[in-house]
């Protein structure tokens, strides 16, 4: 028996704790589903009113079916980022934390859980927009298993960086801080509203330094079969970043960092 299997036991305080964080998402389902949603329809309607007619990617992709894969993973990076991000910050604040910790929860059991109600919320927001953005210009994915891949992966990868974020942050504007200096930026710049084949050769030397890029453009080759760089590329660095990361959140968690001081 490996260590995650050890420590993940099947009637352990680990399916609560997945409920907990799954519920709390869902409840509020207008906030946290719905609005994320309509906010991509807007980039939707305004972007592609304005450069429909002006701007086309990868010769056979108008502008509009090209946007949608970009906004959907946009949306599901920054929703699976928020929430274990906003759970720890708001437990950690109004005291209940404790209430976490007590439980013999191990450190696997915690840091899945939040993992995988992230990833849940992130893929229901991306369903969402590919479903709502259906109803202007309806895209198929060509290869299902790469969208699948990259959806996955790359909500665990935000999921997990929301975990360090809500354990380092003390106060929501250190969180904010850690959302608007890191998680937009590298979001914004990272391909989803052009190729980067259409930047300077500098600005193209810099976003493939931008894992977030490898994410949009392997989940963009799912519905296209069309990429910046090969998919196997892609996703080779977003699975080594998952890795690297996960190690991380892992460690500070065996340490309890933030959590029992």
């Amino acid at each position: 028996m490996n260590p995650l299997q050890k420590d993940i036991k099947f009637g352990s305080g680990f399916p609560t704790l997945l409920y907990k964080e799954l519920l709390r998402f869902w409840k509020v389902a207008f906030q946290t589903v719905a609005a994320p949603v309509m906010t991509a329809m807007l980039y939707l309607l305004v972007f592609a009113h304005v450069l429909e007619d002006r701007v086309r990617m990868y010769d056979s992709v108008p502008y509009t079916a090209f946007l949608i894969p970009g906004l959907m993973m946009m949306s599901m990076l920054q929703n699976a980022f928020a929430n274990p991000s906003s759970s720890l910050i708001q437990s950690r604040i109004t005291g209940n934390l404790v209430f976490v910790l007590l439980p013999p929860l191990s450190h696997y059991e915690f840091f899945s859980a939040y993992v995988i109600a992230a990833v849940l919320r992130g893929l229901v927001v991306g369903l969402g927009i590919w479903i709502m953005a259906s109803f202007f210009v309806p895209i198929w994915p060509a290869s299902i298993l790469w969208v699948l891949v990259f959806a996955v992966l790359s909500c665990c990868i935000l999921a997990v960086l929301g975990i360090i974020a809500g354990l380092w942050s003390e106060k929501f504007d250190q969180l904010a801080a850690f959302q608007n200096f890191l998680i937009m930026p590298a979001t914004f710049l990272s391909g989803v509203f052009y190729s980067i084949h259409s930047l300077p050769p500098f600005w193209q030397a810099v976003s493939h330094w931008n894992p977030v890029f490898y994410m949009i453009d392997g989940f963009r080759y799912g519905f296209f079969e069309v990429s910046d760089v090969s998919p196997w590329h892609s996703v080779a660095v977003v699975a080594a970043f998952f890795v690297l990361l996960s190690a991380y959140a892992l460690r500070l968690l065996a340490q309890g960092y933030k959590l029992r001081t």
